[in-house]
């Protein structure tokens, strides 16, 4: 059996869609079996409000004992000074241009927020 993956590219830094749609939804693909894997990926000025926004990382937090993955863009996380926060935080920091062309290419699910 394949496995279904969805990989969720989150972008939009605005703290009411962050809670309302992307943690929201991800908390819940695996457990309501929707997907049997996913994996969000924090990109951009999203990378700050997650290693600052104490409600957000409650979220996170949530998501990722739901058994969601959360990777964060190295680039970014250097750039905006925040790279031991996320760390803290338990999601894995990587540069992402490279894994984010495979999924495209490979031709995975990918929501983008």
């Amino acid at each position: 059996m394949n496995k279904k993956k969805l990989n969720i590219l989150w972008t939009n830094a605005d703290p009411q869609t962050s809670e309302l749609m992307v943690l929201m939804y991800a908390k819940n693909v695996i457990p309501k079996k929707w997907w049997d894997e996913a994996e969000v990926i924090i990109w951009g000025k999203t990378a700050k409000l997650v290693a600052q926004d104490k409600r957000i990382q409650e979220l996170v937090a949530e998501a990722q004992e739901s058994g969601v993955k959360f990777t964060a863009c190295q680039s970014c996380a250097d750039k905006l000074c925040i790279k031991q926060e996320l760390e803290k935080l338990g999601i894995e920091l990587k540069f992402m241009g490279q894994p984010l062309t495979d999924i495209i290419q490979n031709g995975e699910k990918l929501l983008t927020v």
